[in-house]
This record gives structure tokens, C-alpha cells and sequence, in this order.
């Protein structure tokens, strides 16, 4: 009976061994980018850290709807996004890391860069040499050289106007254009924006610049996050300082905020900013904002549909968007390739959020060290012979 009892006893002991060894092994089975690891939430209130990134790596539409769930749009769009603005979680998305020209829309970047270092209250102004070199046939909103302006003033022809004037100006007080460049760069991958290369602080076309849907909604919800930002995107109409010491009118140049030229608004838009080049095509992200639920929404370059296409298939997404919320699972997160696992929104990255980012920093999972696997597993292991011998003879006699 002893000797059985021990064989039980070592039995147990090995299966100890055993489960320190499986417990300290390398954690090398995380999902990577492309996997196509289906990790669907279990309800509607899910958190963004159960959606499956690499989704958003694959081309074409992506979408889980639930029983009961509307149909996804159809759109001419080259890329587009849905998201959650509060918890970052994306509803749906075609395309979303596709690298495009992003026009103004870069404008948001560029306003998260500088807004918080730039008081409003600030007076400058302007000298000749900051308007130099401003893009042929680019948005103005009407800077005069040798004309004094608020910064505030500034920023409102910026996000009103386009203005590449007032973006030139403000660069020059942030350091000049290589300086303001260089500073965007860094703050797109502090967000987890890894698809974006500035090369001009106002979006106008050049070689090599280019952005995503996907980060594009990145900018879009952290700027809503900012007061300023916030403030200044959902500003309709303003006046500007004229050179005669008088002021004028500007409007926003974003159709689906103001119902300009035909384009009916869109209840609940609280901004964000539109763009337009002949090489990027119309963009747009805007955001909108009904019964407690904020959506926030990329579209890049449509084919079809005219001008106003950019509009009406925001529109049509946002309107889905608010249909769909609870009857289909994240396609991905607007946090997944943001450093660490703090999410924007106080959601944890999940562990193929976190994966993705490491690889994109060209880092893969971490694991443990092998020495310390081993010497956790030797440690388990002589408690486990430890214990078979007491059980087997009992305890040591004392001295």
C-alpha cells in the first residue's frame, strides 16, 4: 500500500513538473498581423481589446455583422473607416491601411502637433518670408504680410478656410517647416499612426506623403479629445482680420457641417476636416454624435458620385454606423498599433493589439528567458520530489 501510494504521490509530482514547464514556457502562440484569428466578443459591450487586428490588414470590406445587423454600404471609395470614437473600436472598414494621399485631412495631424503649444491669445505678425513657398492653386484663407493676427485667428483658417497660408505661419512660429515635419512624424507613431509619412505640414501633394483611413480616424478621435481641437473642427462660419483693419466672413469648407452647395448637413456632425488635391482626390473624416454614441468615419477618394460623393458616403457610413452599433463585432481597434497597452480611451489593448505594435516596431513577442524557464521549472520540479518522498516516508526526524 505504501508503494502504491507513492507511485501516486510521484504521479502527482510529475504532472507538478509538468505544469510549471507548460506555465514557464515562452508565450509564443499570440495571433500575428494576417492570422485571421476570429476572437469574437461575447456581447454588444465587448470591449476594442477583443477585436481580431489584422483583420484590418486584409483587403476588401470588413465587417461581422449579427443576425439582424444592416447591410454595409456600397461605396466607390478607395478606402473607409467606422469606428467607435470612445472606445476606438472599428464597426467596419475597407481598405484601412491602404497608404493614400491624404490632402488637408493631414491638417488634423498637424493641429494635434501644434494646438498645444500655441496659446490663441498670442499676437504675431506675419513677415513676408513665412508665406514663401505656399503650393500653386492652394486653399487660402488670407494672410497679409506685415498684418498682426491672433493665433486663434490662425487656427480658424485652418480648419474653416483650409487655409496653407495659415498653416505656413503657424509652422514658422512652431520652428519653421522642417521642425513642424519632423514633430508631426513623431507624434503620428506616439498615436499609433504607423501609415503616415509627412512631408508637408498642410497636405499638399508631395512626393512620398501619404496617409491611411485607418490613421486618419486615429487623428479624427484624438483631436476630440482636445478642447481646442474640438472647438475649432465644429465651427461652422467666422470672421477673419481683413488688411483694412476690418474683418470678413469665412465659412467652413466641410459641406456635410455647414449644408453648403447643395449638400444637406448631417444631424449630430460635430466636424472634423476635409481635404482636396488632384492627386489625393476628396477626403474626408468627420465625426458625428447621437444618443450618447460619438462615430467617427475616414473616406478616401471616392470614384464616382461627383464633388459631393466624399459627403454622402460619409453620410451613408455614419447612418450605418448608428444602425449597427451592437449587432455586429469589432473588425479591429483604433488602439492596436498604439505603444504599450494603455488604450486612448482607458480600454486595454489586447494581446493582439499589443502583438501588432511590436511588430510594427519590428519587435516580436516577448519571451521569457530561457534561463529563467529553466530554472522555475528545476525549482517546481525538486518540490515535486520533495513531496513524494514525505508522502512516501514520511517526515525527516528532527535533530
Amino acid at each position: 500500500m505504501t508503494i502504491g501510494f507513492a507511485s501516486r504521490a510521484a504521479a502527482s509530482g510529475c504532472a507538478l513538473c509538468t505544469a510549471g514547464l507548460l506555465a514557464l514556457a515562452p508565450a509564443t502562440a499570440t495571433a500575428r498581423p494576417g492570422a485571421g484569428t476570429d476572437t469574437r466578443p461575447p456581447d454588444a459591450g465587448a470591449t476594442a481589446s477583443a477585436a481580431p487586428a489584422s483583420l484590418l490588414y486584409r483587403s476588401g470590406t470588413q465587417v461581422r455583422p449579427r443576425a439582424g445587423a444592416p447591410e454595409v454600404p456600397d461605396l466607390s471609395a478607395r478606402s473607409w473607416l467606422v469606428a467607435d470614437a470612445r472606445t476606438g473600436t472599428v464597426l467596419a472598414a475597407h481598405e484601412a491601411h491602404r497608404k493614400l494621399p491624404p490632402a488637408s485631412t493631414l491638417k488634423t495631424l498637424f493641429a494635434l502637433t501644434l494646438l498645444p503649444g500655441l496659446p490663441g491669445g498670442v499676437r504675431h505678425t506675419v513677415s513676408p518670408k513665412e508665406l514663401k513657398g505656399i503650393g500653386a492653386g492652394s486653399s487660402l484663407v488670407g494672410v497679409a504680410e506685415d498684418h498682426a493676427y491672433r493665433v486663434s485667428d490662425l487656427w480658424n483658417g485652418v480648419f474653416l478656410s483650409s487655409g496653407n497660408d495659415a498653416v505656413h505661419v503657424l509652422s514658422a512660429l512652431n520652428g519653421g517647416r522642417r521642425a513642424t515635419v519632423e514633430r508631426m512624424q513623431a507624434k503620428a507613431r506616439a498615436l499609433g499612426a504607423r501609415d503616415t509619412r509627412v512631408k508637408s505640414p498642410d497636405g499638399y501633394d508631395a512626393p512620398g506623403q501619404v496617409s491611411s483611413a485607418f490613421d486618419l480616424a486615429v487623428f479624427g478621435r484624438a483631436g476630440l479629445r482636445n478642447p481646442d481641437f474640438a472647438r475649432y473642427c465644429a465651427r461652422a462660419e467666422a470672421r477673419f482680420p481683413g488688411r483694412d483693419g476690418g474683418s470678413y466672413g469665412i465659412l467652413n469648407t466641410n459641406r456635410l457641417l455647414t449644408g453648403a452647395d447643395g449638400v444637406k448637413p448631417y444631424r449630430g456632425l460635430v466636424g472634423i476636416k476635409n481635404g482636396y488635391t488632384s492627386h489625393a482626390g476628396h477626403t474626408l473624416v468627420a465625426a458625428a454624435r447621437r444618443d450618447g454614441r460619438t462615430l467617427v468615419v475616414t473616406v478616401m477618394n471616392p470614384r464616382s458620385g461627383g464633388t459631393h460623393a466624399v459627403y454622402e458616403e460619409a453620410r451613408s457610413l455614419l447612418d450605418w454606423g448608428f444602425e449597427a452599433a451592437g449587432r455586429v463585432d469589432p473588425v479591429g481597434s483604433l488602439d492596436a498599433l498604439r505603444p504599450g497597452t494603455e488604450a486612448g480611451a482607458g480600454v486595454a489593448a489586447g494581446p493582439e493589439a499589443r502583438t501588432v505594435a511590436a511588430a510594427a516596431a519590428g519587435d516580436g513577442p516577448r519571451e521569457r528567458p530561457v534561463a529563467w524557464t529553466v530554472a522555475g521549472a528545476a525549482l517546481l520540479g525538486a518540490a515535486a520530489v520533495a513531496l513524494v518522498l514525505r508522502l512516501a516516508f514520511g517526515p525527516a526526524p528532527r535533530d
